[in-house]
């Protein structure tokens, strides 16, 4: 969540972002007018509560009908401090519920608009001209013996599937690709728990819009992650890190759940929109003036992962409209589909600011000892899709597909993927 200083001190602010965002500047004015009557609250408790315990002490020197006087005084003002008590939760309590649900505010510069109105900020590479008609990755797939959707929605249902033989070396092989860059660069790698309480969800900010993407295990109050995002935050939730020598990385390797709600018809063939899929995400923590210069930071070491498989791309600066609730700011890598004729996205990166540390608690100490909110950032390093990629723009007219060369040592040295018994 943002700080509560912000909106008293800069509403002007917190408006621009909403209007950028697309959303109710109202909202604005909502929270305002709660916190002017929670601080209200807060003070008028506190008085009639000191004025109590005054009482107390005369009560306790005073005798006879004075002490009577004073008993019946006390009792009037309890049943005040009650009630003022009760108007603070409720006061406090509205404006935290409304306080949660406001996203993070969008950093200078951020694109205005919704899911259509991204920059491009560069292209790299040029996309393959073929002298044949080139297969999709299902069809690559399926002849490779990598893939099988048909299996994959007996056993599961739609959007799942099975990667068989090569498939899974070629997942494999990119996943440790992925870990190996990420440790190399100084990243703690980590294998991190799948299902997460309430508050570590909430506190990534995942149960706000989008919390129809989340699968729920109701009755053990748990949920599926969508990305190891959310367990390396709340890692460090509710404690004071040392960030004396520097940001703390973290690279999760997992598997992640979507439910792709309000996807129907989109992508229902092959391995692009899918309920599961593997991953390796960056997570920083760092201090909230190292943010700007860390995101790009992650976004260079996508872009590095990027060129190791070889495929043209693009990179986005993600329209404030499409920023998620956590976002302040987001740069998408798209890598060239050679059967859409069009750039579909591999990675993100996302800075959060303070908003999820704020919300778990995470603090650092600053040069005077005194505990400050971190920031937090992350970045798509690899996943299931980036085959999508590999396999389309590295097709050889026979189906077979040529493996980067960056990838092969971790293929064990094979440099084409070819149909079995071939």
């Amino acid at each position: 969540m943002i700080d509560p200083r912000t909106l008293r001190e800069d509403p002007d602010v917190v408006r621009a972002s909403q209007r950028a965002r697309g959303e109710d500047e109202g909202t604005v004015d909502k929270l305002l007018s709660l916190d002017a009557e929670r601080r209200s609250s807060i003070a008028t408790a506190d008085q009639l509560r000191a004025e109590q315990k005054q009482l107390g002490k005369q009560i306790g020197k005073a005798k006879g009908d004075e002490r009577e006087a004073l008993l019946a005084k006390g009792k009037e003002l309890a049943a005040k401090v009650k009630a003022a008590e009760a108007e603070q939760t409720r006061a406090s309590g509205e404006f935290d519920e409304l306080h949660r649900r406001l996203p993070n505010l969008v950093l200078p510069g951020v694109p205005e608009g919704g899911e259509d109105d991204y920059v491009v900020l560069k292209h790299v590479g040029t996309p393959r001209e073929f002298d044949f008609t080139p297969r999709d990755h299902l069809d690559l797939g399926e002849r490779l013996g990598a893939i099988d959707t048909e299996r994959g929605a007996k056993v599961s249902g739609a959007r799942f599937y099975f990667l068989t033989g090569l498939g899974a070396q070629l997942q494999l092989a990119l996943l440790n690709m992925a870990a190996a860059q990420a440790t190399a660069n100084g990243f703690q790698l980590m294998i991190p728990p799948v299902l997460v309480r309430p508050e570590i969800m909430a506190g990534t900010g995942f149960l706000g819009a989008h919390s129809s993407e989340v699968y729920r295990l109701e009755e053990d109050d748990l949920y599926l992650v969508g990305t190891s995002e959310v367990p390396l935050a709340g890692y460090h939730s509710d404690e004071i890190i040392d960030l004396t020598k520097g940001p703390r990385r973290y690279a999760g390797w997992s598997t992640c759940f979507r439910r792709e709600a309000g996807s129907y018809g989109k992508d229902t063939r092959g391995i692009i929109r899918v309920h599961q899929f593997d991953k390796i995400e960056m997570f920083v923590f760092c201090r909230p003036e190292e943010a700007e210069h860390e995101h790009e930071r992650l976004l260079a070491w996508e872009e590095e992962m990027l060129a190791k498989i070889e495929v043209p791309y693009r990179v986005i600066d993600t329209a404030a409209g499409d920023l998620g609730t956590s976002a302040a700011r987001k740069y998408d890598c798209e890598a060239w589909v050679p059967t859409q004729q069009t750039y579909r996205e591999l990675t993100s990166t996302s800075n959060c600011t303070t908003f999820q540390a704020r919300r778990l608690g995470v603090r650092y100490r600053d040069a005077n000892g005194r505990p400050q909110t971190a920031a937090t950032l992350n970045g798509t390093l690899a996943t299931t899709r980036w085959m999508v990629a590999i396999l389309e723009n590295h097709q050889l007219e026979d189906g077979s597909v040529r493996v980067p060369e960056a990838l092969r040592p971790f293929l064990g040295g094979r440099d084409v993927l070819v149909p079995p018994g071939e």
